[in-house]
């Protein structure tokens, strides 16, 4: 496991006149693993984000870039920005240019780079998110999908090691979130760490390798497979349960060997095998009279 690359230790905050919305929060950001923050509406997800990313102050406790307490001086912040980028839920809060070129060149710029620079990461950026054709295009014409890739693009020109993505499949259609969850696969094997908050236990279940559960102003740190698979820690977040770890107890009761489904479509194929029923697949290279039920 390697080193924390941001961290958050016993961050406690609140809004004006308000209660605390985190009281001794922590959290760990390493590059080898994938981390999902989940969490009720309202309950710090996204205060959380920004304390991380120094866009708020916290009461105490502390913000670690690479173990060493963030420096809040000017230069500080500006080396936390080219380590961590932040893109929100809402792209059309981050999208501000004419054209999406402009737009995703506004961080290069900021860091004083040349043209041939900026228009170097501009290109990888929109090729890492699959946009590469949108670079000409107004960003008022873009669909939600492709206004949330783009705010991902302009985020990774920077070349942050750290993207933090704050409900990024909210609004997205099921073709759009697999899209997106491929886009990070890349980003994650390229050696970005990816941080992303999400109410859907599922997707989190089978994207993330540990996840960070923020409820009653605490932060619970566990492996995916262990949170949610603890009823008690999901029903206190307001969330439900995810269907693999209950599949995987099914399976367990069955004396089934073999590691549980993560995915939809592993689950269709197991139950397939169980039934001693074929694939989709299998199913369309045998003939009509071989398929479940035909000449019943």
């Amino acid at each position: 496991m390697s080193a924390p690359v941001l961290e958050a230790r016993g961050l406690v905050f609140g809004y004006r006149d308000g209660p605390p919305v985190l009281a001794g929060a922590d959290l760990v950001v390493r590059r080898d693993r994938r981390l999902a923050v989940l969490g009720p509406n309202g309950g710090g997800k996204t205060t959380l984000f920004r304390l991380l990313l120094g866009l708020l102050r916290p009461h105490s406790g502390e913000v670690l870039l690479d173990g060493v307490p963030l420096d809040r001086s000017r230069r500080g912040l500006i080396r936390l920005r080219e380590s961590a980028q932040l893109v929100l839920q809402d792209p059309d809060d981050q999208l501000f240019a004419a054209d999406v070129g402009q737009d995703v060149s506004f961080g290069p710029l900021n860091l004083g780079l040349d043209d041939d620079e900026v228009a170097r990461r501009v290109s990888g950026a929109l090729a890492a998110v699959g946009a590469s054709e949108l670079i000409d295009r107004p960003t008022h014409q873009l669909s939600f999908g492709q206004r949330k890739r783009v705010a991902i693009a302009g985020a990774l020109a920077v070349r942050p090691r750290v993207l933090v993505l704050d409900e990024p499949t909210a609004g997205l259609d099921p073709a759009g979130v697999e899209e997106l969850v491929a886009v990070l696969a890349r980003l994650q094997d390229d050696g970005t760490a990816v941080v992303l908050s999400t109410h859907d236990v599922d997707l989190a279940y089978r994207w993330a390798d540990d996840v960070a559960v923020v409820a009653g102003g605490r932060v619970v740190s566990a492996p995916a497979a262990a949170a949610l698979d603890d009823a008690e820690l999901l029903a206190g977040a307001r969330l439900g349960p995810a269907w693999a770890p209950a599949v995987a107890r099914l399976l367990a009761a069955l004396d089934r060997p073999g590691p549980a489904p993560r995915t939809a479509a592993e689950l269709h194929d197991l139950l397939a095998e169980q039934l001693g029923l074929r694939t989709d697949a299998g199913m369309r290279e045998g003939d009509a009279g071989d398929r479940p039920g035909a000449g019943r």
